[in-house]
């Protein structure tokens, strides 16, 4: 670096420079030299300098041991006039090394000045030791010292820039892959705030609003702030801007571009997802172009950081849904798998009851039909042969005795069976009927459909009421299939769900042939077949309602139907309490 210090442009001896106003900011120069007319000489000749509006701060040090202090005590020291021979002949040189070696000082500026050229040649000089510029102390006129300072202040201001740009990288550099690790907008902006501060090497207020794409200049949101900012943080409407503050941020929402003033920074940035953020920054001095240029690199790359926090927020609520649809899937299939293997009880019951009625059938009913068929042969050969009446009546009373034995076995073998189907056990929990009605209705819409039917379900959900959700599953699928059976293709059946205080009430209505009085009264007994036929040609064992009616009583709830005669359909109500009052009938497992 050393080595280019000569391209500089000289002033020359006669010449002026047109200089800046001052701006209250100095040049920090070092004299050292044992001479104490070497320094009065020096303040003199530059009593008047400036450069780029800056003026001098000359600093003293009379020895090299006191130069060591004062480099090491300014390491904004901008350049420095140095005597060569002090307390040792090369106190100077060493004093080189001291500087460049164990300070890693680089960038300020060093002129040798020497009152005995020969004692340390001009060439080995440059060549061995990091030095900027040799003169002689008979040669460095007042003029001369300008020119070859000037040089010295430029060179190091150049280099100073680069050290300041090389700085500013290594912080964005460094900040990519922090600000990329934040997740919420909020750690992210303040994050920004303090990156830049870091950035400009200075105590700066900061202010950073987010606006969504496609927003008004007065529709946004406060994200962070620092320094006499931070007090807009929080609820927009009980911190609400200042209206010089507003104004501002409207004013760059509209502008769409960065803006610098003396002490005050406006950073516009745009992000892919079509937000926009502002970045109002307040320093303590104006910003060089090499802050400004760092500043803008550094919000150019602000862009990814905010849009990697909006897709992160996208994917978390993507997720959070994700995970709601799998748990409630697993709900359901949980409640299908439970209410399979309830079935699958049942049905390995109804299995081993059917073999039992076929080996009942195959053994106890094979003797009176035996009787039966024996005397019938016997009836016919008497009848044939002319025997007497009494003969003859006495095998018909044989023939009666035995079918009533088996009227009577067939009734018990029946009874059997309905005592079996009707070992219900109920497992009380809280359940949303609601949902279990519109799970009913769907399951039953296909039969619907076949005939043409609407099923309306009226069903508020979070209607929790304690019951056992297979047993009214069961029952609530008998009114629905009931309902669907006997009403006419192209009819409706209604759903109503509602609550009192106490009952939760499901009522099931159809346009079917309705209920004469007489199907009222024997509606919900066993076997029992009413007046009004399936229209879709269904079967019907006449065994539904009185298994519906057997399982609401078991919830200590009741049943009933209504229908203002035939041909006006019919409504059946089913009412349970909502606590729960389940009491377990006679022929029930507990």
């Amino acid at each position: 670096m050393a080595d280019q210090d000569d391209v500089l442009h000289l002033i020359e001896d006669s010449g002026t420079t047109p200089d800046a106003p001052p701006t209250g900011r100095t040049w920090k120069i070092a004299v050292i030299d044992d001479d104490s007319a070497v320094h009065e000489g020096t303040r003199f000749a530059l009593s008047d300098y400036c450069l780029n509006g800056q003026t001098l701060e000359v600093l003293s040090a009379y020895s090299a041991a006191e130069g060591r202090e004062l480099m090491r005590a300014n390491p904004d020291i901008a350049a420095v006039l140095l005597d060569v021979i002090m307390e040792t002949d090369a106190a100077g040189l060493d004093l080189v090394e001291y500087i460049r070696h164990e300070l890693r000082n680089e960038t300020v500026r060093i002129i040798l000045r020497t009152g005995q050229p020969g004692q340390a040649p001009e060439r080995r000089v440059i060549v061995d030791y990091d030095i900027n510029d040799y003169k002689a102390k008979t040669e460095l006129t007042a003029d001369k010292l300008f020119t070859s300072l000037t040089a010295a202040l430029r060179s190091y201001q150049q280099l100073e820039r680069m050290v300041q740009t090389r700085r500013g990288l290594e912080i964005i550099i460094d900040a990519a892959s922090t600000l990329y690790d934040f997740k919420s907008m909020q750690r992210l902006a303040e994050g920004v705030l303090t990156q830049i501060a870091s950035l400009l090497n200075v105590d700066c207020a900061g202010i950073l609003v987010l606006r969504d794409g496609g927003g008004h200049g007065d529709d946004f949101a406060v994200l962070a702030g620092s320094g006499c900012y931070s007090r807009y943080m929080g609820d927009a409407q009980t911190r609400p801007l200042d209206a010089d503050l507003r104004e501002m941020v409207e004013a760059a929402f509209r502008g769409r571009a960065h803006e610098f003033a003396d002490e005050r920074t406006v950073l516009y940035i745009k992000t892919g997802s079509g937000r926009e953020l502002v970045v109002l920054l307040q320093a303590p001095r104006p910003l060089s172009e090499t802050d400004r240029s760092l500043v803008e690199l550094f919000g150019s790359r602000l862009s990814i950081a905010f849009d990697n926090v909006i897709l992160y927020q996208q994917l978390q609520a993507a997720n959070t849904q994700l995970e709601d649809r799998v748990a409630q899937r697993t709900r359901a299939l949980t409640t299908a798998n439970n209410r399979l293997s309830a079935q699958w009880l049942r049905l390995q019951r109804a299995i081993g009851f059917k073999n039992e009625i076929l080996g009942t059938v195959a053994h106890d009913l094979k003797n009176p039909l035996g009787v039966i068929l024996g005397r019938t042969e016997m009836l016919t050969e008497l009848i044939s042969a002319g025997s007497p009446k009494e003969n003859v009546s006495a095998q018909v009373e044989h023939i009666r005795d035995a079918a009533k034995r088996l009227t009577a076995m067939v009734d018990h073998l029946i009874s059997d069976a309905m005592a079996d189907a009707f070992d219900i056990t109920i497992r009380p929990e809280p359940v949303d009927v609601a949902l279990l009605v519109s799970q009913v209705a769907d399951a039953n819409m296909p039969l619907a459909i076949n005939k043409q039917q609407v099923i309306a379900v009226s069903a508020p959900p979070d209607h929790i009421t304690l019951c056992d959700s297979d047993r009214m599953r069961e029952a609530i699928d008998n009114l629905v299939s009931n309902a669907i059976k006997y009403s006419p293709v192209g009819g409706k059946i209604d759903i109503l769900v509602t609550r009192d205080a106490d009952n939760t009430i499901i009522r099931i209505s159809d346009q079917g042939a309705g209920l004469s009085p007489e199907d009222l009264g024997r509606l919900f007994g066993r076997f029992q077949r009413l007046s009004a036929k399936p229209t879709g040609g269904e079967s019907s064992t006449g065994l539904g309602l009185s298994i519906v009616k057997r399982i609401v009583d078991m919830h200590g709830g009741s049943v009933n139907a209504d229908s203002a005669g035939p041909g006006t359909g019919a409504t059946f109500t089913v009412t349970l309490p909502a606590g729960g009052n389940a009491a377990p009938l006679p022929g029930a497992l507990s």
